[in-house]
């Protein structure tokens, strides 16, 4: 039977991987979908869309694996199955 410490940490565990999930989704699909209307602002001389396909979505992908992991570590430190 699993033990309510256990149950805690599975939550926890699914609840991230959702929002990392929701969130890769976001950037790897719905932002591609409204490229040609993000065209119109321009940023730095290149228009919004090219730079969020080019290079946006490929930094928040770096940024989530980096928060993914410290949230992971620190879920598993609360609950004492963090490795050394």
């Amino acid at each position: 039977m699993a033990t309510p410490d256990r149950v805690s940490y599975w939550n926890k565990t699914r609840n991230l991987m959702i929002v990392m999930m929701a969130l890769w989704v976001f950037f790897g699909y719905v932002v591609h979908m409204f490229v040609g209307s993000l065209n119109n602002i321009v940023i730095l001389g290149f228009p919004l869309g090219y730079y969020m396909a080019a290079q946006g979505s490929l930094i928040a992908f770096v940024i989530m694996l980096f928060v993914f992991a410290g949230r992971q570590n620190a879920i598993d430190e609360e609950h004492g199955v963090a490795e050394e």
